[in-house]
């Protein structure tokens, strides 16, 4: 049996980079070997960020948007029009949609996706806070701004006969796709996604 490559601390550090999403062993390895290099105080700043965002970041108990305070500022914000909710999949895409400017509604974060084969189901998304929030509030339209993978469009068509059910005459609305199919909306373009939300049609 050989001698271990690594020093067992800077492996474990690479075995939990290596868990991040996206992250493969060698860009892990890179990224150890980096903090290996920069200044103790640097690391140890970066270590108590991560403890602290663990400590301080919770979901708003409203629209289950990341927030440190409950409700979040969205949530408190007067002046949005609580008429219009839009309904995304989670955080990044409620970043991307702020980003772009033009929408003034209210946001409620599904916090992921229908899918089956993942084990995902109903009762495992903010599917019934989202009727909830329908029955407490003055909504007059809710705009779908789900991801158009295949997982996005089932999950669309499911929330559009639920709320169909639970709210008829309730006016139904969904970003056009100008978002390509497969696409996330985190990683579109300002123009794309205001001009998406311009055109939205009818569920």
């Amino acid at each position: 049996m050989g001698l271990p490559v690594y020093p067992a601390p800077l492996a474990r550090v690479i075995a939990a980079l290596s868990r991040l999403p996206g992250l493969g062993e060698k860009t892990a390895t890179r990224l150890a070997l980096h903090l290996l290099r920069r200044p103790q105080a640097e690391v140890a700043e970066l270590a108590r960020t991560l403890v602290e965002v663990k400590e301080k970041i919770q979901s708003c108990s409203v629209c289950f948007n990341l927030t440190e305070a409950d409700p979040c500022p969205l949530c408190q914000n007067n002046g949005r029009s609580s008429e219009v909710l839009c309904v995304v999949e989670g955080p990044g895409d409620l970043l991307a949609l702020e980003k772009a400017g033009g929408f003034k509604g209210r946001y409620h974060v599904l916090q992921g996706t229908l899918s089956p084969i993942d084990g995902v189901g109903p009762n495992d998304l903010r599917i019934r806070e989202l009727m909830e929030r329908l029955d407490r509030e003055e909504v007059a339209e809710v705009v779908l701004a789900i991801n158009p993978s295949s997982e996005g469009e089932a999950t669309v068509s499911f929330l559009a006969e639920q709320i169909k059910t639970h709210k008829p005459g309730l006016r139904l609305t969904r970003i056009a796709y100008g978002i390509p199919m497969g696409g996330d909306l985190k990683y579109m373009d300002n123009w794309t996604i205001k001009m998406a939300l311009d055109s939205r049609r009818e569920a």
